[in-house]
């Protein structure tokens, strides 16, 4: 019995689902990594119109098999512990031949399928997959416009010649003054040029060999209008009689 153990911290993971009775795939299902097999094969039951009970499922990177879930009581973290995989259900998917003309009718309206709990359509919305995701994607859509108004709420204050404070995470804090405000030729989005008291940067107020603005090298450097604070910050003086 094989395993499939790859870095994330995530309590689910997003795989494909296809099976071997046709061709059709379910993409980007959200599944619980504690679930065990056999829930999980209670769920691909509804998923692909095969048997749990009967079921094999195996597990794809592309079309290589990496591994067969054999063990009922495992949970499925120990296969899959990643984004991006498929899980393939075999079954025999059997068919019954009847004539529908001597069987009565079952018939649902549409709010007594939205109440019911073992649908497809109520595992798409407890999964917001497909259309039950706008939600998900409107919210994404209004973050995404809040960010872009407040990065040129901020840009209209770095005006050129401006004294700022630039914090960008993983670099120290560092001050300097506002050579460049606008896009760069290659880069999406909106960039506030920096000429820093201090050689801290990454440039001489060029990028992709054009010169935006200019400053001796390693002073310069381009970033969001979102890491910069405008404001009264004088150079910061150091003491040169203590250096050694």
């Amino acid at each position: 019995m094989s395993h499939i153990v790859e870095s994330g911290k995530s309590d689910f993971v997003k795989a494909n689902v296809s099976n071997s009775h046709n061709d059709a795939v379910a993409f980007e299902v959200k599944f619980a990594k504690d679930l065990t097999v056999a829930q999980l094969k209670s769920k691909l039951e509804i998923l692909t119109g095969g048997s749990a009970g009967t079921m094999k499922v195996q597990v794809f990177k592309g079309e290589n098999c990496l591994a067969t879930m054999d063990n009922n009581d495992a949970q499925l973290g120990y296969y899959v512990n990643c984004d991006g995989l498929r899980l393939h259900v075999i079954d025999s998917f059997a068919t019954f031949s009847f004539d529908s003309a001597s069987v009565e009718k079952f018939e649902l309206s549409m709010d007594q399928y939205d109440q019911r709990t073992d649908s497809v359509r109520s595992y798409l919305k407890q999964n917001r997959m497909g259309k039950y995701n706008e939600e998900e994607r409107q919210q994404a859509e209004e973050k995404k416009r809040q960010q872009a108004e407040e990065i040129l709420k901020r840009a209209e204050l770095c005006v050129l010649g401006g004294r700022c404070e630039v914090a960008v995470p993983g670099n120290p804090t560092r001050r300097g003054t506002i050579r460049y405000n606008g896009q760069l030729e290659g880069k999406t989005g909106h960039f506030i040029g920096i000429e820093y008291d201090e050689p801290l940067g990454k440039n001489n107020g060029s990028f992709g060999g054009k010169a935006y603005f200019s400053c001796a090298p390693n002073y310069g450097g381009f970033v969001s209008p979102l890491s910069v604070t405008v404001g009264d910050f004088p150079p910061e003086e150091f003491n040169t009689d203590d250096e050694l």
